[in-house]
């Protein structure tokens, strides 16, 4: 039995390093398509030349061209720089405040987190993508709205796992001797919070960063996100979705990146969670 549970432990440990690779390489991938491919591109991703409507992949235009003759490899590469370095900025943004704010009310305790909880709660109570959507109508086309409404979205998550691991270590024995000792705020929060909150915000921000991802294509796609003429995987597909039966190279393009992307994503929060599970 024991023979068989060690061999079983060891395939599952090899088949975790192979989906991390898998991961780590699509991640690699997509991110030099976003940093290269723009400089890579024939044109501009504005370019238009109409006598090169929805023309097929060739070598001078390797994903072919648009219902506008635009490049499609240029604005698939703005498109996913775009998507991609707004959504991390984005988990950013939301996962140093809401991380933070949590680690405070579990300090403080007392009404300091009674508040924290009920702001939280209050946000999270309004759906995600109807905030955005609200802060959307405000500016349509502009990318702020968009970042912020994702931020406000995103940060409670963070708060909350963060405040509840955080109310757990600190009542522990171990945190006891440490303040016992005279152990500071700083060496506390390094010694003991971290290493226990570090794993489970990574999944977090994993799943935040595909979360962001899908929800900047949604918006683009309805209309609500970044407006013509910008490069944005969802407004991509908008606007190639008519000429599907007769270019499905274009639009296969940004539905590639995008679902690559996620699998990525996903296959990385396997990795994560098998880490983090006992």
């Amino acid at each position: 039995m024991n023979g068989t549970a060690t061999l079983t432990g060891k395939r599952g440990s090899a088949t975790a390093r192979q989906r991390r690779l898998v991961a780590l390489l699509l991640i690699v991938l997509l991110a030099l398509f976003a940093i290269v491919g723009p400089w890579a591109a024939p044109r501009e991703p504005f370019e238009q030349d109409l006598y090169a409507v929805l023309q097929a992949p060739r070598m001078a235009e390797p994903l072919g061209t648009d219902h506008l003759g635009r490049s499609v490899l240029a604005r698939t590469a703005h498109a996913t720089r775009l998507s991609l370095g707004l959504a991390l900025l984005c988990v950013l943004s939301a996962a140093l405040p809401g991380t933070l704010l949590g680690l405070f009310a579990a300090w403080r305790g007392g009404w300091v987190d009674r508040i924290a909880g009920a702001f939280a709660d209050a946000v999270l109570a309004l759906p995600g993508l109807l905030l955005v959507l609200l802060l959307s109508a405000l500016a349509p086309g502009a990318m702020w709205p968009l970042y912020l409404g994702l931020s406000l979205v995103l940060w409670v998550e963070y708060f909350r796992v963060a405040r509840a691991s955080a109310q757990i270590v600190l009542q522990s024995h171990h945190v006891e001797a440490a303040r016992l000792l005279g152990f500071g705020p700083v060496y506390i929060a390094r010694r003991h919070l971290l290493p226990e909150l570090a794993p489970v915000l990574g999944t977090l921000s994993s799943f935040g960063l595909g979360a962001a991802v899908l929800a900047l294509a949604a918006m683009g796609f309805v209309g609500m996100g970044v407006q013509p003429p910008m490069a944005e995987l969802g407004l991509m597909m908008t606007e190639l979705l008519p000429y599907a039966a007769e270019a499905p190279w274009a639009i296969a393009s940004p539905i590639a990146v995008l679902a690559l992307a996620i699998l990525a994503l996903a296959l990385l929060n396997e990795r994560t969670r098998a880490e983090v599970s006992p």
